[in-house]
């Protein structure tokens, strides 16, 4: 076993025990945000080991920096989430369970008969350019649309957070 299969194995633990976790076992909002955390660094390792850098750069930056940490400020900010725990009662955590087995089970019967391409050396270079520019060029207006979708989406949640803190100061006068 290289350093490579060691690490990849690593990272794919740290990608799905975390996952697995937060999604079936988690009761707590707060700690399966945390627990997304390290899915989002396994994925991040996954892609550096695949020499994809400005991927697992990006999945840091943006995810892990910019979408988790919006996550855990909205779950921490609002009053009612922070104590909340999610409903769990033995037939939901057996109905999930089970479609998570059999999920795993349709992945596995896809990876071992799907005929794989392998190349006999890794590339190593750089994704960056690639990438740059098919974002600024044949996706660049799916790209621009994304981004406004996203914008007015933020708009519309500071809206109904707004709403939400005016009604009680309304009630008490």
């Amino acid at each position: 076993m290289t350093l490579f299969d060691v690490l990849f194995w690593f990272f794919a633990a740290l990608t799905v025990v975390p996952a697995v976790a937060s999604v079936v076992f988690s009761r707590n909002i707060v700690r399966a945000a945390f627990l997304l955390l390290l899915t989002f660094w396994g994925v991040a390792g996954l892609y550096a080991l695949l020499s994809a850098d400005f991927l697992a750069a990006v999945q840091l930056i943006v995810y892990v920096g910019g979408i988790l940490v919006l996550i855990l400020f909205g779950v921490m900010l609002s009053r009612r989430m922070t104590m909340a725990e999610l409903p769990a009662s033995g037939g939901a955590l057996a109905i999930s369970l089970i479609a998570a087995v059999g999920m795993g089970a349709v992945l596995v019967f896809v990876v071992r008969n799907t005929p794989w391409a392998a190349a006999s050396e890794p590339a190593s270079s750089a994704t960056v350019r690639p990438i740059g520019e098919l974002l600024l060029g044949k996706f660049l207006l799916p790209f621009e649309f994304v981004s406004l979708l996203l914008l007015g989406a933020l708009v519309g949640a500071v809206i109904i957070a707004r709403k939400e803190f005016d009604e009680p100061a309304e009630e008490a006068t």
